[in-house]
């Protein structure tokens, strides 16, 4: 058995079926899109400025011959039906530790065999989606979302860099063709069509601005049921339709975080923060991100009704309350 097909297999043994292999190499091709979008003030503050720690893997490991990616599903259902929504891949565990600690294991193997292995698993601002398209475990959509056959684009991404040789899987043809449903569903208009999704603007992206630390008034209109982060474009989509749900036990969703209580999140402590929601992957936002969201939400919702809950102590909640009275009329 080959080194990969031994790496497969020990994926596969621990719950992933969904492994790509590609080259490490420089992405070049991609320094002039990154230069665009930073010229055309498109880079946001979650997204590493210089391009050259983007495209090149060597900066993480200078040995580097292969990036092995593998998905990790996290959908369990296809409800919607919530009058106010977190975003589904926020409901489970934080993916950061669930995914470390898979591709930790994964490592441990491969160094077991005498070769090197680091996992980055978003402790790098390498171009993750395009990556993985390489390494065939996916195609990115106009929606920028990878998305796989098997989970369609609900999945999240990790990266081990390895010294070991291994033989470059086939990037896959499919692509999005002339489909533009999601474009017609982006409630901001943030996806537009553009090779590479050049033209998209992740900066009025409706997920983006739920977990922005400042937002304009224009903004309270527009959030509707989100409290963090926007499933439209990938509720929309058509690839996923017919998908497999995860098994992945970690990150199956907490109940809380599917029976919302409003309130409870409008009123949250330090305590309640950190026993239920720091846990989750929209805990690293910190919890005035959290409650401020459902302030928008109960006030935009309810408008006519003054939730005297939502009215906090501290400056920055206080700020929000004030202005969404007087944005309401209320």
């Amino acid at each position: 058995m080959s080194d990969k097909e031994e790496i497969i297999e020990f994926c596969k043994k621990n719950g992933l079926d969904v492994i790509g292999f590609s080259e490490c190499r420089i992405y070049h091709e991609l320094s002039p899109y990154f230069s665009a979008r930073k010229k055309r003030g498109l880079v946001n503050e979650f997204e590493d400025q210089d391009v050259d720690k983007r495209i090149n893997p060597f900066l993480y490991m200078e040995s580097g011959k292969t990036i092995i990616t593998i998905a990790f599903p996290y959908l369990y259902d296809l409800e919607f039906s919530n009058d106010v929504n977190f975003s589904k891949y926020t409901l489970g565990r934080d993916y950061h530790v669930v995914a470390s600690d898979y591709m930790d294991k994964i490592c441990k193997f491969i160094r077991d065999k005498g070769f090197r292995a680091i996992n980055v698993v978003d402790a790098n601002a390498l171009p993750e989606r395009y990556i993985a398209e390489l390494a065939g475990v996916g195609f990115i959509g106009k929606n920028n979302t990878l998305i796989t056959q098997k989970y369609g684009s609900y999945v999240f991404l990790g990266e081990i860099i390895t010294d070991l040789v291994i033989e470059p899987d086939i990037p896959i043809t499919q692509k999005c063709g002339n489909c533009e449903i999601c474009l017609n569903a982006c409630p901001t208009k943030s996806i537009v069509e553009g090779e590479l999704g050049i033209n998209n603007n992740p900066n009025i992206c409706l997920s983006y601005i739920t977990q922005k630390k400042n937002i304009d008034d224009y903004w309270f209109d527009k959030l509707g049921d989100r409290l963090f982060g926007c499933d439209t474009c990938q509720r929309a989509c058509p690839c996923n339709i017919e998908i497999e749900f995860s098994t992945i036990e970690e990150l199956k969703p907490y109940e809380y975080m599917e029976k919302i209580e409003l309130e409870d999140l409008i009123t949250i402590d330090n305590k309640l923060f950190k026993d239920k929601y720091k846990i989750t992957s929209c805990g690293w936002r910190g919890k005035n991100i959290i409650k401020r969201n459902a302030i928008i939400n109960a006030i935009s919702t309810q408008k006519g009704k003054i939730l005297e809950a939502a009215r906090d102590t501290s400056p920055y909640i206080r700020d929000y309350y004030y202005r969404l009275l007087k944005h309401f009329k209320l």
